[in-house]
């Protein structure tokens, strides 16, 4: 598993590790995290996946999880670090029964909040936030699918919306706004909505998804099953909180960018966590004992 000190990988990577045995491939900045994941029996390999070579990764594995992901906003950095790197583990990983790369609904075109397949157009949506973001990310797909049908490595590409849980993510970052008084920030196109996915959802559709791998590859959105707004969350959390959100319009960020579940239902079935539940947990951990973990979004 790549990327696993990340706040969408870290918990994958604790809950895999009570029935597996699980390498953990990053460059283990943070000595808590790994001294984390090793304390839950992960084996840890430092790597620089945009920069070093591969050979202290082990070859022989049965699956890998790709979540690495780079966000420099340097061109040839994030190229290497998400395009070129998902190749190369591939083919180093070649004799593997499935690849899993954790893309993002960010590769979709802006669409006005329409529900997007997995089919309709890509582009570049992220740019006004992250300018390498989408295009790094539409490059790594290409990579994968290429390195998939050279290898047949049997392989899945998923499309992940909003992810968070108690580790955090994009609504916890809103919560830190709310709570430091500031505003936050939404699209003029609202409301701005998105099918935000539960730590505990990805944990438990995964082994579906790689058993979904396929040559080509299967590629399929990753979000919860209900649909709600940036809007619609931070008025939750701040009734739980006791605050009341105040928003910033502008064209400064991204748009709604919600999906469309059918795939994913038929590969995997339903997701558990309702996303109210999830961010009460959220906000009860976080107000509470807040833990590490970038926030990501689609």
């Amino acid at each position: 598993m790549t990327g696993a000190t990340g706040q969408v990988a870290l918990p994958v990577a604790l809950a895999l590790a009570t029935e597996n045995d699980v390498i953990a491939v990053a460059r283990f900045k943070d000595a808590a995290l790994r001294a984390r994941l090793e304390a839950a029996g992960v084996r840890c390999v430092a790597v620089d996946l945009a920069h070093d070579s591969l050979a202290a990764v082990p070859a022989d594995v049965d699956y890998v999880c790709n979540f690495a992901v780079v966000k420099s906003n340097k061109w040839e950095l994030d190229l290497a670090g998400n395009a070129e790197a998902a190749g190369l583990l591939m083919a180093h990983c070649r004799e593997a029964q499935a690849f899993l790369h954790c893309s993002s609904t960010g590769v979709y075109e802006a669409a006005g909040g329409s529900p997007q397949r997995e089919t309709d157009p890509l582009g570049d949506n992220h740019r006004v936030m992250m300018p390498t973001y989408s295009i790094s990310k539409i490059a790594a797909e290409a990579v994968v699918r290429t390195t998939c049908r050279l290898f047949e490595v049997p392989t899945t590409i998923a499309r992940l919306n909003v992810p968070y849980g108690d580790g955090g993510g994009w609504p916890a970052f809103h919560l830190a706004l709310m709570l430091a008084g500031r505003p936050v920030p939404v699209h003029p196109d609202g409301p701005n909505r998105f099918n935000p996915i539960h730590e505990d959802d990805i944990v438990a559709t995964l082994p579906a998804m790689l058993e979904a791998a396929s040559v080509p590859a299967t590629v399929v959105n990753w979000g919860g099953d209900e649909e709600t707004s940036i809007e619609a969350w931070c008025e939750y959390m701040g009734e739980l909180v006791g605050v009341d959100p105040r928003f910033e319009r502008t064209t400064s960020t991204i748009g709604g960018i919600p999906t469309d579940n059918a795939k994913r239902l038929a590969l995997a079935g339903p997701t558990s966590v309702g996303w109210r539940d999830g961010m009460r947990r959220m906000v009860e951990a976080q107000t509470s004992s807040p833990q590490s973990g970038s926030p990501q979004s689609g």
